[in-house]
């Protein structure tokens, strides 16, 4: 007996053995079939990625021209940097653009999606129609039409002379060219529009017929029940469009017809990076420039995710 229940134990630990043993070959293919099947894009973010992120961090601290030697220069890009007026100006008309520009954007965004998301015939179409913005207003081409339609003499110019308003052309404007961008960005929100008629999908109709028997009127019922439910999907959107929103540079470009003017009224922190990097071929600073607006949306990010505890309500919360 006492031999019979010894050889249990070891032959149960000899299977064991060999099962492990034989199963390290058939893991060991489906790692290296995974590695494979990574490797292109592993290649690129090493490559694409990775590296020029290192590289521009050295950059950043040297006084680099792309034709010559970096020269190791240590924080004098940073300091020039903030002595900059121009760079200072870029500083102020990107928070201008994403002050104004996001909130606008997203509040279009979610009354669209408020209007789209009860049932109508022809929804399908409006849809689509509304989202076709967010897929080719960041194109060049578009940047252009935008441009002819705020120059002088163009259909907006014409429209409030029509109506009483003597601005001229946005675009010739230095204190209206900027709200050109504004519009162009606000007139793309489609894609948050998407998140928030998907967030307004989850919320139970349970609550808006409790809450309309006991006498709660549409607006009460859309802040105590709609912006509470679909506060994750806000924050998202929140997120995903102000980090957007300093990344602008297109559309300023273009519209501004290469000079970000006038009077540096359309630099954006993109475009002056833009004009120190690749036309004063000041890589060293447009590098510094660079981290700096990396750190600028980090911060931003950071106050986000902070402030979302007091305002984002969460399933698990509740539970």
């Amino acid at each position: 007996m006492t031999l019979v229940k010894d050889s249990v134990p070891v032959t149960r630990r000899t299977r064991s053995a060999a099962t492990a043993t034989a199963g390290r070959p058939g893991r060991r293919r489906e790692n290296l079939a995974g590695y494979l099947f990574m490797s292109p894009w592993i290649a690129g973010f090493l490559l694409l990625t990775a590296g020029p992120m290192v590289a521009s961090l050295y950059f950043a601290f040297t006084d680099y021209n792309l034709f010559n030697t970096p020269k190791w220069v240590g924080f004098d890009n940073f300091t020039k940097m903030f002595d900059d007026p121009r760079w200072q100006k870029s500083v102020e008309v990107t928070a201008k653009y994403v002050v104004i520009g996001t909130p606008l954007k997203l509040l279009l965004a979610l009354g669209v999606a408020l209007l789209l998301a009860q049932s109508r015939r022809g929804q399908a179409f409006y849809r689509a129609a509304f989202y076709a913005p967010s897929l080719i207003g960041a194109s060049v081409s578009v940047g252009f039409v935008w441009r002819s339609l705020f120059s002088d003499g163009a259909i907006v110019d014409r429209t409030q002379t029509f109506l009483g308003f003597h601005v001229g052309g946005w675009v010739g404007n230095a204190d209206w060219v900027l709200y050109c961008l504004v519009a162009l960005t606000v007139w793309q929100f489609g894609a948050p529009m998407v998140i928030f008629l998907a967030g307004l999908k989850q919320v139970p109709r349970e609550l808006y017929e409790a809450a309309e028997m006991d006498g709660a009127g549409p607006l009460r019922r859309f802040w105590n029940i709609t912006l509470p439910m679909i506060s994750p999907v806000l924050f998202f959107n929140v997120l995903l469009e102000t980090i957007h929103s300093f990344q602008i540079f297109g559309s300023a470009y273009v519209v501004s017809n290469t000079y970000c003017g006038p009077a540096d009224a359309t630099l954006v922190y993109t475009c002056y990076l833009y004009q120190q990097g690749f036309k004063n071929s000041q890589m060293g600073f447009a590098s510094a420039m660079a981290w700096m607006l990396l750190l600028a949306v980090a911060l931003v990010t950071a106050v986000l995710f902070w402030s979302q505890k007091k305002w984002v309500h969460y399933e698990e919360d509740a539970r």
